[in-house]
């Protein structure tokens, strides 16, 4: 049976973060693609160039893709043109984390450690729940989602796509948050917000 290997998309800021999970895992990091060589190499990876990346894509190449890339639209868009290309997209769980085995992951997604993901809780693909962040039962994270550092997210709230959570924000149970949403760092939300809108706050307000 072949091994699987495994290849760190991006490698500065968040991707180390993610780095550090994956080796905790147990998962062996072949190298790291990015636009350009980085110069800071703490997990002493190979650089494994940009566009070659579209090679190990393809079915068959034993290889699976790690994103560790903060931003939600470039993750999102990185993430479809790999998947396109017939690309696997890992999930990257830290072991210090706490997840449901009632709660459900999507590929692509990193969960950081000391993040507490309880029962009944959707998480979409490509999401990033980073550390320490806490997300209750019955939450619904979409597609290309950032719940930040300290986040606490109430029973049943909804995050939909490509929605930004800021650090030590507090969302009401039961709150909506809709799609492309940035809620600003120490926010405390307590009424649905809609698509595409800014805020920050104690209570949220429009930025």
């Amino acid at each position: 049976m072949q091994e699987s290997k495994y290849i760190l998309v991006g490698y500065s800021g968040h991707a180390y973060v993610v780095a550090e999970a994956a080796i905790e895992m147990g998962l062996k990091l072949s190298g790291y693609t990015e636009r350009q060589e980085s110069t800071h190499n703490p997990f002493d990876l190979s650089y494994l160039g940009f566009e070659g990346a579209e090679d190990f894509a393809y079915n068959g190449s034993g290889h699976s893709f790690i994103l560790g890339i903060g931003s939600n639209s470039i993750r999102t868009k990185i993430a479809k043109f790999l998947s396109d290309k017939g690309g696997d997209l890992s999930t990257v769980i830290h072991p210090a984390a706490s997840v449901s085995k009632m709660s459900t992951i999507g590929s692509g997604s990193f969960v950081a450690r000391g993040a507490s993901i309880n029962p009944l809780v959707e998480v979409g693909k490509n999401c990033i729940i980073n550390t320490s962040s806490s997300i209750d039962h019955e939450c619904i994270i979409g597609d290309g989602a950032h719940i930040a550092p300290g986040a606490v997210l109430a029973g049943n709230v909804s995050v939909g796509k490509e929605s930004f959570i800021g650090a030590n924000s507090v969302i009401k149970e039961g709150v909506t948050i809709g799609d492309n949403v940035i809620v600003g760092a120490g926010c405390v939300v307590t009424k649905d917000l809609g698509d595409n809108s800014k805020w920050v706050g104690n209570p949220a307000r429009p930025l």
